[in-house]
């Protein structure tokens, strides 16, 4: 999962900064290499995750792709916008264990479906259709169930983990496109 999210995140800079300084190809090699440099120390010597390995439940994760459903439909349907809709999402999301203050389960619900309410907020570009909004949810789903140790008490886990579903999808559906 590091592995994954590193790879992303360089290729992304990378492309960002290539195509930002075109032209001046000194200043966008030496910025790479800044970039490159500075994540790798982040990875380095921040403690990412636990010693211990656990995952998140199949029962929590299915509500990724349900939140990123929801989401596309406020956002594209009903004309709300992608951050509209992803903090009406987040905000219904919120509500969710108040219904069971004893459950657990109802606890770890919110998450999940912000983390899809994230994916859900893509603009019609790059999710064209509600099956690839179910596919990138699911991705997105998966990394969830597989970080849930990993990434403690750094900023934008949900987010990071939906732009890698986002990010996989797409590259999927440009190879069998």
């Amino acid at each position: 999962m590091i592995v994954t999210v590193l790879l992303i995140q360089v290729i992304l800079l990378t492309t960002i900064l290539k195509s930002n300084y075109e032209s001046h190809s000194m200043v966008a090699i030496a910025s790479i290499c800044l970039v490159v440099f500075t994540i790798f120390l982040g990875y380095r010597y921040l403690n990412l995750h636990h010693e211990d390995y656990d995952y998140e439940k199949l029962s929590v994760i299915i509500w990724v792709p349900i939140g990123a459903v929801l989401c596309y439909l406020l956002n594209v349907l009903g004309h709300l916008g992608s951050v509209l809709s992803a903090g009406i999402m987040g905000s219904m999301a919120s509500f969710i264990p108040v219904l069971g203050k004893k459950s657990a389960y109802l606890k770890k619900l919110p998450a999940a479906i912000y983390c899809g309410a994230f994916v859900g907020m893509s603009r019609i570009e790059i999710i064209p259709n509600i099956s690839f909004v179910i596919a990138a949810g699911i991705l997105a789903g998966i990394f969830l169930m597989f970080s849930k140790n990993l990434f403690l008490g750094i900023g934008g886990k949900l987010g990071t983990i939906a732009f890698v579903g986002v990010v996989i999808a797409s590259l999927i559906y440009s190879v069998t496109a």
